[in-house]
């Protein structure tokens, strides 16, 4: 199973593939909304980490680009330092299939990852 994680913040990232890779998954890493974006068309992923704020792109742009211009079901969980109920219910609205605030579990990340792998394989 492959999952790309696009996250600016390198210290997250690296923990994500950190945890990820220890769980047997090919992890896939963009550095920004941009590279995310890209990285979504060549490696079809799937399931998708995203940032909600990254430079080039943000996390609701990605979404979009994958569920309106790609138009595929590929899981996409939004990770945000953000806490606001408006940035939540437009990214679940949008079609993100989760949404953890920062700072999180990664244990608790990993979880809800697996449960959504699960519903998206059934």
């Amino acid at each position: 199973m492959k999952i790309l994680v696009i996250e600016d913040e390198v210290i997250v990232l690296k923990a994500i593939e950190f945890k990820l890779a220890r769980e047997g998954y090919e992890v896939i890493l963009a550095a920004d909304g941009k590279e995310g974006m890209e990285k979504i068309t060549e490696q079809n992923p799937d399931l998708i980490i995203s940032d909600v704020m990254m430079p080039y792109a943000n996390g609701l742009e990605i979404l979009s680009y994958l569920r309106i211009t790609l138009q595929r079901s590929t899981p996409l969980v939004m990770l945000s330092a953000i806490g606001q109920e408006d940035t939540v219910v437009k990214a679940l609205e949008m079609g993100a299939d989760d949404y953890i605030t920062k700072p999180f579990s990664p244990n608790e990340l990993l979880l809800r990852i697996k449960k959504l792998l699960i519903k998206q394989n059934r």
